[in-house]
């Protein structure tokens, strides 16, 4: 109960108004400060995520409503949001291509896990190994 998912599905999709519903807890474990970087990763939403930001002193009820208020009714997130070893893979598959991070991202999708850690040795330099 109380994730993250629900607040988002909130403010983006069904507009529903959870933190004035009668379970308080709904806005004692109100994440404002993750919400506002998920909202960050769009366009549309990112001045209004700002906002917020500015306005962290403002009761969470508040900030919830605003966004849950002024954010058009859209569906955001459909895909699945990278891993931090994932990350670190586009890193080295950037620096040994040469690559963007889109294009990164697509290679990849295609590159095999030993491909992936030839391309880690390649890149390594020197130094102990641990």
């Amino acid at each position: 109960m109380y994730e993250l998912k629900d607040y988002l599905k909130a403010i983006n999709e069904t507009k529903e108004d959870l933190v004035s519903s009668e379970d308080i807890m709904w806005e004692k474990k109100y994440p404002a400060y993750i919400v506002n970087r998920c909202l960050s990763m769009f366009i549309d939403t990112l001045l209004f995520a700002n906002e917020m930001n500015s306005k962290h002193f403002l009761d969470k009820k508040i900030q919830f409503q605003f966004l849950l208020n002024i954010i058009r009714k859209k569906k955001r997130f459909g895909g699945k949001w990278l891993s931090q070893k994932k990350w670190k893979d586009i890193d080295y598959v950037k620096e040994y291509y040469g690559y963007s991070n889109e294009k990164a991202k697509q290679a990849l999708s295609v590159l095999s896990s030993n491909q992936i850690n030839e391309i880690k040795n390649t890149l390594e330099k020197g130094g102990r190994k641990k």
